[in-house]
């Protein structure tokens, strides 16, 4: 067995689709149907079936597919302890995070990081909070900021770094726009603009608006904080959004108002495999955020 077969079952098998698999491997199509062909052969099983014009694992195949992606990801962090032991300031970093620290928050620590250590490389992911997890379980990710702590769950670790408030944005021509503060129950006639199923902001937004004594109207849906708060600046609605979300400044901004009662907060973790040693970078890059966010964030 082959590890270029490996390399080649992993990629076609997430991408159930050989020419596309064959593209980003940048090898002809006939190369990896061969090598597909001939690891069947060696297993003497079925890898994949035909599914129209894409392919799908068989039971077995998805057996192997889990057993494969930890050989390579081994490799991996063989290669990259190597690397790593000749010159420990170059390794790459792979990190997840939810779009919602994507403007401001990753993009500060990452930059205060390399000023101290130019060399190390970043790969980046942005996802909702399941597959957040996900990446972590299986590897896709070394790290993952995450909102909130998952409860409850031995295959990942982690410790909560920081803790924002959340405010209330609203149109600039709302009547409760020029004031500082609001209790968030004055909101309880307004339409909201809030995010989609599976966002981690959707259910604090939910649970603020049920113990100020009312469930928000929702008028739109949204993925983004961008997108929220394009919406409320056009006069879609209200919503709620991290004060992070809000620092950036622009010519088409809605309000922001800060709310009194009850007191909205989220708690923003990073979290790692559970019971994995780091690798030599990783651990730097680790060590750095805890040091960084006890002592050296500023919010703005």
């Amino acid at each position: 067995m082959e590890l270029r077969q490996l390399q080649y079952f992993v990629h076609v098998a997430r991408m159930q689709h050989v020419t596309k698999a064959a593209e980003e491997l940048h090898v002809a199509q006939s190369a990896v149907s061969r090598q597909i062909h001939r690891l069947e052969e060696e297993l003497g099983v079925r890898l994949f079936m035909q599914r129209g014009r894409n392919v799908q694992l068989t039971p077995v195949g998805q057996l192997f597919l889990r057993r494969a992606e930890e050989i390579l990801h081994d490799l991996d962090r063989a290669v990259n302890e190597i690397h790593e032991f000749l010159d420990p300031e170059v390794g790459e970093i792979r990190l997840g995070f939810p779009h919602s620290l994507g403007t401001h928050l990753i993009p500060k620590v990452i930059a205060s990081f390399r000023r101290k250590h130019p060399n190390v490389k970043f790969r980046f992911r942005q996802g909702m909070y399941p597959s957040l997890i996900r990446d972590v379980i299986e590897a896709e990710v070394d790290l993952a900021f995450i909102s909130p702590m998952p409860d409850k769950n031995d295959r990942v670790e982690g410790e909560v770094i920081l803790t924002e408030s959340l405010c209330a944005i609203l149109p600039k021509e709302h009547p409760l726009a020029g004031e500082e503060y609001i209790d968030l129950g004055q909101l309880k006639d307004d339409t909201f603009v809030l995010f989609s199923q599976g966002y981690s902001l959707r259910p604090i937004v939910w649970e603020a608006c049920r113990t100020a004594g009312f469930l928000p109207k929702i008028g739109f849906e949204g993925e983004e904080t961008d997108t929220i708060r394009g919406f409320v600046a056009a006069g879609m609605g209200v919503s709620i959004l991290p004060e992070m979300a809000l620092s950036l400044q622009s010519s088409f901004m809605p309000a922001v108002v800060k709310i009194r009662e009850p007191n909205v907060t989220r708690t923003i973790a990073l979290i790692r495999r559970s019971g994995e040693k780091p690798s030599t970078v990783v651990k730097l890059f680790h060590d750095y955020l805890l040091n960084y966010f006890r002592n050296e964030y500023q919010p703005n």
